[in-house]
Formats: structure tokens, C-alpha cells, sequence
């Protein structure tokens, strides 16, 4: 899985913009294909305001210099299939209240866009993009903003042919809000792009929600991933803080709710992680706090290689998980302290709300899922339960002890934690159940036991 998630993640390093030559920047359209636009655009005064009206305009668009260029009854700017439709080259520009339309044409290598950024200082407001390989590209786009904009990809492409609804490479100071994109290969990438802020954005029904690498000091807060092929996916950064986010559906093969592979100094708290095949996986990773989550209705709630050192997790909900760990390797210092585990069935003889004995993670048949893949199919079968029951009488097997050393007999009450909005169209049984986990849970009255309350299958 890992091996697998790892060739994706290298096969979006992102190709330079080109026109004529590799390491190019899409320059001016030719005549051919140029908006009727365009004419505007060279007559504006600097700083000028250029107010479009309603109506479709036909043909792509270069803004190289600090202009406003502000749509009045939601004009559709029809680019002209062969690259990028509004291409902005100057500082200080602002692109407001379009319809952009790429009409599925262009060139991945040149990084064909609704709109393509290389200007500091720009903002693209209440802009939606559909039919664009990319939907918003921002290439050395320090302080770029974009809120709120919605992104649709190209229907009936497969995700490889495709690319990112909000594209962010080498890109510093940047503010992502509320934005929604749905249908394109990944929701965000984000590339050596640091100190951003990230928040109350959708990004759904895709392959990655978050695809993200080798970038520093951002914020995500009270975003939606969800429905994605391969979920979320962050490697070789630092400090990256996490509040109030949703990871749901994401039930691919090797689908992770939030993965973290050598990521350090990571913050996540009061997030919803749920319904994902796996929910948190971390490996190379050091020194990442989770706490006050909830991690629930997922196969696996933790993947943790052994690679991984000073990781805590403390004060979380684990609730309805077919398995709380898998462990990779043969030890881990992570540590758990203060969790609710839904299936411990912990005793508290003295009513102070934490259990009488540590609760225990890690069992035989756990670790043999974590080193032998085929040990999946087996996971519900009377083999693991036998071992596990084997475990318990005989201590001769010496599984690899990891323990919460003060698990919570009740559910805490996790007021910050997000609740996830109901079905657009009908409501599933496993989303009822996904709403149902977070209020109650959250509420502190979840019931013991594992999938303590409904869950269908979807």
C-alpha cells in the first residue's frame, strides 16, 4: 500500500508550464485564440477597474498588469480549448464573479487551467471553473488568494487525466476559503507552499483530497475531504496544523483518512475521521500530537510503522473500528494516554472515569496484519478471534504490548469536533451512521462495545 500511495505521490510532482519550450510560461494567446477581451485588458490604466457583463466571451486571456477584472451578472469567458483561459502575469490583479469554461482541452505538461497564476498578491474571488485540466494554478504565486470558488473537473476523464481542482507550487502566503471542488484528480496539491491557511473548503468525490508535500507552517481548518479514491495524503513536511476537519468516505483500496509519511511536528485536533479504510496512518513521522478526534467506523483506525517515534495521542474517540492498530514492525514508542476505545469494555471500581486497567491495542493477530498482508481476509474469522482468546490464557505468545495507560470508560465530550452535513440526495445507511457517531459521541453516550451503535454497510 505504502509503495503504492509513494509512485502516485511521485507521479504529481508537477511539470513546468510550457509553451514553446520546456520551462515556459504560457505567454500571450495568439490572435487566433485570444478573448475579444483582450483589447480591454491592454487599454486599462494600472489599477483600473474592468467590469465585464453578462454574456460569453470566447477565447483565452493574459492580464500582465495590476488590474480589476470584475464580472457583472456572471459572464462565462469560454476559453478556447488549447490552453490556459485566464492567465495572470502581473502583481496585484483581481479576478471576481466569472464562469470560466476550459472545454476539456489543453495539455497536462503545460499545465492548461481555468486560471493560471505566476503574479504576487493576486485574488480570484467568486470565480467557477468547470472543463479545465486544472481549475486554478498558482506557480510562484506568493500571497494568492481564492475564496469562494467552485471547481468541477472534466466529466468522464479518467483521475490520471486530469489535473488538481486548486494547484499550489512554490507558492508562499497563500489563502485557501471556501472553496468546493468536486470530480478532478486531486482537490488540493500543495508543493513547496508555505505558511497558508487552508479553511472551510470542500473536496469531494475525487482521487486525493489533500496531496501535499515538502511544505511548511500551513493551517487547515474546518475543510471536508471526502469520497476520495485514495484520501489524503502529506509527506516531508513540518509543523502543519489540523482543527475541526472532516476525512470521511474514503474507502478506496488504499484509501487513508489522514495519512502523515515523514511529517514532523504535526498538529491535529478535534477533527472528524470516519468511514475510511484506514484512518490514520503514519510512518517516518516524528513528534505529531493527536488529540480530541474522532477516529470512527473505520477498518483500521491506525496504521503506525515503527519508524515513527514521539507520537502521542491523547483524549480521542475511537469508536466502531474493526481494529484500533495495525503495527508495522516489531515496536513502537507511540504514546496513548486518555483515549476512549468503544470496544474495551474497560471497568471503573472507583468511578473516576478512567478505566482500572490500561486498555490494551496490539494483539497477535494484529501484528500479523500489520506484516503479512493476507491477514486481512482473516480479520472477521473465528482464526483471530481464536488467537485473540489464545492471547489473553497464554501471555506465552509476547505480543508487542502497546496500551492506552488510562483509557476513558466514556465517551469525552468533543464539542469542537465538526458534524457532518446530511446527504444531498438520499440518506445511506452508513451516513446516518457517520452523523449518528459524531452526536453521540460526542454527547458521551455511546454504549460500549464494538459497532456499539447502527452501521450498514453502504
Amino acid at each position: 500500500m505504502l509503495a503504492l500511495l509513494f509512485l502516485l505521490a511521485l507521479a504529481q510532482v508537477p511539470d513546468a508550464d510550457v509553451t514553446a519550450g520546456s520551462g515556459m510560461i504560457e505567454g500571450r494567446p495568439s490572435a487566433a485564440h485570444a478573448s475579444p477581451l483582450q483589447r480591454r485588458i491592454d487599454a486599462a490604466a494600472v489599477g483600473a477597474t474592468v467590469e465585464v457583463t453578462a454574456g460569453s466571451y470566447v477565447g483565452d486571456l493574459i492580464i500582465d498588469r495590476p488590474v480589476r477584472l470584475v464580472g457583472v451578472g456572471r459572464p462565462l469567458l469560454l476559453g478556447s480549448g488549447t490552453g490556459s483561459v485566464v492567465r495572470v502575469r502581473a502583481d496585484d490583479v483581481l479576478v471576481e464573479g466569472f464562469d470560466i469554461d476550459g472545454r476539456g482541452g489543453g495539455d497536462l505538461g503545460r499545465d492548461a487551467s481555468g486560471i493560471h497564476v505566476t503574479g504576487h498578491r493576486v485574488t480570484m474571488r467568486d470565480c467557477r471553473v468547470r472543463n479545465a485540466l486544472f481549475g486554478i494554478y498558482l506557480r510562484g504565486a506568493d500571497g494568492a488568494v481564492v475564496e469562494p470558488c467552485r471547481i468541477d473537473g472534466i466529466p468522464g476523464k479518467d483521475p490520471g487525466e486530469k489535473g488538481s481542482g486548486i494547484h499550489a507550487w512554490d507558492t508562499h502566503g497563500f489563502r485557501l476559503v471556501g472553496n468546493e471542488i468536486v470530480d478532478v484528480r486531486d482537490g488540493f496539491y500543495i508543493q513547496s507552499s508555505d505558511g497558508g491557511l487552508i479553511a472551510h473548503n470542500v473536496a469531494r468525490d475525487l482521487r486525493y483530497g489533500l496531496h501535499y508535500m515538502f511544505s511548511d507552517d500551513n493551517v487547515f481548518e474546518d475543510n471536508v475531504f471526502e469520497n476520495g479514491a485514495a484520501g489524503t495524503a502529506l509527506m516531508y513536511s513540518k509543523r502543519i496544523v489540523f482543527r475541526r476537519n472532516q476525512f470521511l468516505h474514503n474507502r478506496g483500496f488504499a484509501s487513508v483518512g489522514l495519512l502523515l509519511k515523514a511529517c514532523d511536528d504535526v498538529v491535529a485536533e478535534d477533527n472528524l475521521i470516519a468511514d475510511n479504510a484506514r484512518g490514520i496512518f503514519i510512518e517516518g513521522a516524528y513528534r505529531n500530537t493527536f488529540r480530541r478526534n474522532i477516529v470512527a467506523e473505520s477498518d483500521i483506525a491506525m496504521v503506525v510503522y515503527d519508524s515513527s517515534h514521539e507520537n502521542r495521542f491523547e483524549g480521542n474517540s475511537f469508536v466502531g473500528n474493526l481494529s484500533p492498530l495495525q503495527l508495522v514492525g516489531r515496536r513502537t514508542d507511540t504514546v496513548f494516554d486518555g483515549n476512549y476505545w468503544s470496544d474495551a469494555r474497560a471497568r471503573d471500581l472507583d468511578g473516576d472515569g478512567i478505566g482500572d486497567v490500561p486498555y490494551r491495542l496490539s494483539n497477535v493477530f494484529d501484528h500479523l496484519r500489520g506484516n503479512l498482508v493476507a491477514a486481512d481476509l482473516f480479520a472477521q474469522g473465528l482464526g483471530a478471534i481464536t488467537l485473540a482468546a489464545a492471547e489473553e490464557m497464554f501471555p506465552v505468545l509476547e505480543p508487542i504490548p502497546v496500551v492506552d495507560t488510562h483509557p476513558q470508560v466514556r465517551p469525552p465530550s468533543l464539542a469542537q469536533v465538526p458534524r457532518p452535513a446530511p446527504p444531498p440526495r438520499r440518506a445511506t445507511a452508513r451516513g446516518l451512521a457517520i452523523a449518528s457517531v459524531a452526536l453521540v459521541a460526542s454527547a458521551g453516550v455511546l454504549p460500549a462495545g464494538r459497532r456499539g451503535f447502527a452501521g450498514g454497510a453502504a
